[in-house]
């Protein structure tokens, strides 16, 4: 039994606790990304200066604001996505073996293209964050006001709206929840989904590198089920091209979901587009106001942070998910073996 052919709900169990997992681990350095995504030119700092600035302000819990909804983010969306991911795989290899003429052996070996494993895995990630993003847009709501309130106490400002008692914006989950409903109601909170639909390329990129990994790299009983050292680094390098190329998307989709009508307001102010509405935003006109702010290079803000938390973070996940599927796999032999050594006494 490998990992490939595990029942859907076993692969999608296990994927969610490696990306839960793995998620707490990296997820001071999403916060940063969060922030490196989202600030001016003139206010960009480095990843070890930003750290020290959250340190300074609120501590080494204001690392971790956000991270009740991002984990719940991360748990459905990796378990819808496995279980989708997984479902369809089995489903074509199941079609592979019928349809083959050839002999068991050949069909048990049956292979998936790569275009059907990228499809796949677009298919899937779709699935999975049409469910996630509510919680997804939440945590970076959350990330980005916490930037918005360290930025304002670094210029001895004062945020306009949502203050509490003491003058300082609440940023509890409740309070973001209601100003996205205020914002744009239910469908507010599905900001940014049609670039987040573009980004389910990325996962499924990403798995469809692992499995060119396993072809190239592995052998024997390591391709078809990999160590979890094997995992890891094969999840971190392919995560790490995924991100490289898709990255432009991603950075547009942080900026969407970070913006609200008041910030969309303050700037289209300060970069003089008078004339364009303040909640238009699109994809497009986030690229090329970071296009003609910073030049090409503004399409790759905090592309750095992003790169070291993918390696660290998808590493993890499929090396927790591996680790599960091998707990899972030697359990269920003992069960089975547990099971026959009875019954084969008594003849």
């Amino acid at each position: 039994m490998t990992s490939s052919t595990l029942p859907s709900l076993v692969q999608a169990f296990s994927g969610a606790l490696g990306g839960a997992a793995a998620n707490a681990s990296a997820y001071p350095l999403d916060l940063v990304c969060t922030r490196l995504q989202t600030s001016h030119s003139r206010e960009r700092q480095g990843i070890y200066a930003t750290f020290r600035k959250i340190i300074k302000k609120r501590g080494f819990t204001g690392l971790y604001d956000g991270l009740q909804t991002d984990t719940a983010a991360t748990l459905i969306s990796s378990f819808f996505y496995f279980y989708a991911y997984s479902f369809l795989r089995n489903r074509i290899f199941k079609r592979d073996r019928l349809s083959s003429n050839k002999s068991t052996k050949r069909s048990e070996s049956a292979t998936i293209v790569a275009l059907e494993e990228i499809v796949i895995g677009f298919l899937a990630g779709i699935a999975s964050r049409a469910v996630s993003t509510p919680f997804s847009l939440v945590t970076v709501r959350l990330q980005s006001e916490q930037q918005q309130q360290l930025d304002s106490e670094s210029s001895g400002g004062d945020l306009e709206k949502g203050k509490d008692g003491d003058g300082r914006q609440s940023r509890s989950i409740a309070s973001v929840v209601k100003r996205i409903y205020a914002e744009g109601g239910l469908r507010g909170f599905w900001r940014g989904f049609e670039t987040t639909t573009f980004l389910c390329l990325n996962p499924s990129l990403t798995l469809f590198l692992y499995q060119a990994y396993r072809k190239a790299f592995l052998r024997g009983k390591d391709r078809e089920q990999p160590s979890p050292r094997h995992a890891f680094v094969g999840a971190a390098i392919s995560n790490v091209i995924a991100v490289t190329l898709l990255y432009p998307l991603l950075l547009a989709k942080t900026r969407l979901q970070a913006s609200s009508k008041s910030t969309s307001s303050a700037n289209s102010k300060e970069t003089g587009s008078h004339t364009r509405k303040s909640t238009s935003m699109s994809m497009f006109s986030i690229w090329h106001s970071a296009y003609q702010q910073d030049g090409l290079p503004g399409l790759y803000q905090g592309l750095e942070a992003q790169l070291f938390k993918g390696f660290v973070s998808q590493g993890l996940a499929m090396m927790v998910k591996q680790r599960i599927e091998q707990i899972i796999i030697a359990l269920y032999l003992y069960y089975i073996q547990h099971k026959k050594s009875p019954r084969m006494g008594l003849r």
